[in-house]
């Protein structure tokens, strides 16, 4: 198993952007959106294998977001005991997709050779992601990396 801890507030993907490139439309990445690929990056260089893994893949990710600031004492209460948990935008799948696709090439060859995955949203007073990623054998079965 590959795990590893992306510290600071999370971002998620932002929606594409297009410009011209002389006559051409081209799409790219919001800049938010492309800087938090590129820092998700060098954190999971420092992790990954010798070779990019190949085959299929369960995923864990954890998004622990900031507690807002406007949080009555009530509901920081209720965050503490891990009752109230943010049902709020960003999406779930945006903050996954951001950090998906930042280990591209790096983790593995490519995200879709992600097979199952599990991602939690939760608040935190210490923002972070945390990523589990193993390989299935051909049986379906998680292989300890």
């Amino acid at each position: 198993m590959i795990s590893f801890v992306i510290p600071g507030i999370p971002i998620p993907q932002g929606r594409p952007r297009a410009g011209r490139n002389g006559r051409k439309i081209v799409m790219y990445d919001p800049k938010e959106s492309k800087d938090y690929k590129e820092y998700v990056s060098l954190i999971a260089k420092q992790h990954a294998p010798k070779t990019a893994l190949e085959g299929p893949l369960s995923v864990r990710v954890k998004i622990y977001r900031e507690i807002p600031k406007s949080t009555t004492k009530k509901d920081r209460a209720l965050i503490s005991e891990g009752n109230k948990r943010p049902i709020t935008k960003p999406d779930t799948d945006n903050y996954v997709k951001s950090v998906l696709d930042a280990l591209n090439g790096i983790i593995f060859k490519d995200d879709s050779q992600v097979t199952d995955l599990y991602a939690s949203k939760f608040y935190s007073d210490d923002p972070r992601v945390e990523v589990h990623v193993q390989e299935i054998d051909i049986f379906g079965v998680v292989d300890d990396i």
